[in-house]
């Protein structure tokens, strides 16, 4: 029986965000795209055309502005929620169809930890956290 408890059950806050991703199956399968609905330390709410199953591993690249440009970050995450979804127009007419997925991080490096949580709590002041941002030594990019 369901409880009537109305109280978050979410390990971390969730932000608001609308920001393009990319990402492969761990298999290594062509890069497809989507967008970033909203985030949290531990995981995503992403939407994507493509009908992917509960339980698949994603590599992501989350895309955002630094300056004129586009910087990125990356996680491994795990799919743990899917459903439908539909985008209307203000007369009800949709104009997208796709899914949205709930994800949880299974793998984040620190350093990409610390430009989502930059991200997440609104410092958008990105020129300063940038200034040595060279891959480190032994990190594989995919992206």
């Amino acid at each position: 029986m369901g409880s009537f408890d109305k109280r978050e059950r979410r390990s971390y806050p969730r932000f608001i965000v609308d920001l393009p991703f990319e990402y492969r199956d761990m298999d290594g399968s062509c890069l497809r795209g989507g967008i970033v609905a909203n985030a949290s330390e531990g995981g995503f709410l992403i939407e994507a055309v493509r009908d992917i199953s509960v339980g698949t591993e994603l590599n992501i690249a989350v895309l955002f502005p630094k300056g004129f440009e586009l910087a990125n970050f990356n996680v491994v995450a795990k799919i743990v929620r899917k459903e439908p979804y539909r985008k209307e127009d203000l007369k009800g007419v949709p104009y997208w169809e796709g899914y949205q997925y709930g994800l949880e991080f299974i793998q984040i490096l620190e350093e990409d930890r610390w430009k989502l949580n930059f991200l997440l709590g609104g410092r958008f002041n990105l020129e300063q956290m940038f200034i040595n941002s060279e891959v480190p030594a032994g990190r594989k990019t995919e992206f």
